[in-house]
């Protein structure tokens, strides 16, 4: 692990890392990760360092206490600093880089003249009543950390919704080339939200503080029940604040995760976030409140049966099947159908974000659409099967039809099959299950099935080492890695049927769907 302290050091550093790298291909590409932090490091930032380290080559923490981002009479001067702990942490978790630059390293003493200014109306609510120019202060910080570390994507947590909300949408209006990827929160077993400022609170007061996350739970056992109403639910939360007198709330607010502007009622989805003080600590937290049915997102390597599952599941719960191999054929026909060469990254880059992609679900066999025109049976052709691998392993095409596959995401009630879809597409869906078997069983599998076929029987050594090929490459790949959620549950199916992992799902769907029916009798 390498720390610096300058803008140099770190350039330098990276240039010469980059200049060690293959030529990118689908499998081989050096991306960078970086998680930006003040460092006083704890579990919630080591959260956010484990899931960089698991989808990127290279990871890069920045350990910076923003004089920006800290109002007059705020904490900076006793906010904690503890670089050698942090330095420690960091190498445990297998962090590459540390840039811990001096505040004259920054220019922002004096002060930087260039700022960020996100929008004033994503600014002038929640937090940004009592704390003036933070968000102005956090944007063009972080804004210059991706000038300089120039990451593949950077991880924020969802406890700073309002702040993950306006750097997304700089990222947007700027067309930053970094991908922000949220984290869930992580909590102390009493529930408060895991915070570098937590460290001035007392025994006493920890316990104290945990009501805010009492309160935020007692919202959304309402609102499983059926509560919509923002000022119902908002009333939930103040009831079990009151209960702490020395708790002082600052506000609860239901608001849109994306706009951050006012609900009166939740439609699709609402964010519900807090701030209070306890003693001379300001604490917040939050909790998105989803009016969906529940998400299935099933991962696993080639092989494992993830679509004959994912298809099943869906048919016996009634639930959609999003077809995303069906999406990138699509695409395919649509780049074919307009005379593009496939290997030309920026025409195709423009036809994916042309290209819409509908399904009509109301029929016997799914019907699928480009634009409105039927393209059911021509996605199947032998012309298209052949070029869809070239299509799919383009970052741009990836990109489009992933927020396409989102868009689904919203409506909920969607079963989905993939590599990344547990951690990227849909990562927080509510079950997410990583299907897998071992090498030895899914070549044994493709024999199976080749000989079905009536196709040569093939060698069961080589099946293996094809397979071992294949999942070397799924899980290196820069674009869609194969990767396991943290929160995923692993069905491992050699010893069991198809019928067998159909039946675990359900059940696990079910348990599911009944655990949130319960949480909201228990109001």
């Amino acid at each position: 692990m390498r720390l610096f302290t300058t803008v140099a050091g770190l350039r330098c550093y990276l240039k010469s890392v980059q200049k060690k790298q293959p030529v990118a291909t689908d499998s081989a590409e050096s991306t960078i990760g970086f998680v930006p932090t003040m460092g006083a490091l704890h579990t919630g930032h080591l959260s956010l360092i484990e899931r960089a380290r698991q989808e990127n080559q290279i990871v890069v923490v920045s350990i910076f206490v923003n004089p920006l981002q800290f109002g007059v009479n705020e904490d900076f001067g006793r906010y904690p600093r503890t670089l050698e702990r942090d330095r420690a942490l960091c190498e445990q978790a297998g962090v590459d880089v540390i840039f811990a630059p001096t505040v004259a390293e920054m220019a922002t003493v004096p002060p930087i003249q260039t700022r960020v200014q996100p929008p004033a109306e994503m600014m002038s609510g929640l937090c940004g009543v009592v704390r003036p120019g933070h968000f102005e202060g956090v944007a063009t910080i972080v804004t210059k950390f991706f000038n300089l570390v120039q990451p593949d994507r950077a991880y924020f947590g969802q406890k700073d919704a309002q702040q993950l909300a306006i750097l997304q949408q700089v990222v947007r209006d700027l067309n930053l080339p970094v991908t922000i990827v949220p984290c869930p929160i992580v909590r102390e077993p009493s529930g408060l939200a895991l915070s570098s400022r937590n460290q001035y609170l007392s025994d006493e007061e920890r316990i104290k503080a945990s009501a805010l996350y009492r309160g935020l739970s007692q919202a959304e056992k309402l609102f499983r029940s059926g509560e919509r109403v923002s000022a119902t639910l908002v009333q939930a939360v103040k009831q079990e604040l009151e209960k702490v007198p020395s708790l002082q709330p600052e506000y609860i607010e239901l608001v849109d995760p994306m706009t951050l502007k006012s609900l009166d009622t939740v439609t699709d989805e609402g964010l519900l976030a807090l701030a209070a003080r306890l003693g001379s600590t300001r604490l917040i937290d939050n909790t998105i409140l989803r009016d969906r049915r529940p998400i299935i997102a099933i991962d696993g390597p080639a092989g494992a049966g993830k679509s004959t599952v994912a298809r099943s599941v869906a048919k016996q719960l009634g639930l959609f099947y999003l077809d995303t191999g069906a999406m990138y054929r699509a695409l395919t026909w649509f780049v074919l159908e307009a005379g593009v060469d496939l290997r030309d990254e920026p025409a195709v880059a423009e036809l994916a974000h042309q290209c819409e992609i509908d399904f009509q679900t109301d029929t016997a066999i799914p019907v699928v659409l480009v634009n409105g025109q039927d393209v059911t049976q021509a996605i199947r052709t032998p012309e298209v099967t052949a070029h869809v691998s070239t299509i799919a392993a383009q970052a741009a095409v990836r990109e489009a039809l992933v927020k396409q596959q989102q868009s689904y995401g919203r409506r909920g009630g969607i079963v989905v099959d993939g590599r990344d879809i547990g951690t990227h597409v849909f990562p927080d869906a509510e079950v997410k299950i990583y299907l897998t078997a071992s090498i030895q069983e899914r070549a044994r599998r493709r024999q199976l099935d080749l000989k079905s076929m009536g196709q040569p029987a093939a060698n069961l050594a080589d099946l293996e080492q094809a397979i071992f090929e294949r999942d070397r490459k799924d899980s290196t790949r820069t674009i869609s890695p194969l990767r396991k959620a943290s929160d995923a549950i692993e069905i491992q199916s050699d010893a069991m049927s198809v019928a067998d992992v159909l039946n675990t799902i359900v059940s696990l769907y079910q348990e599911k769907t009944a655990s949130l029916s319960l949480d909201s009798l228990e109001i």
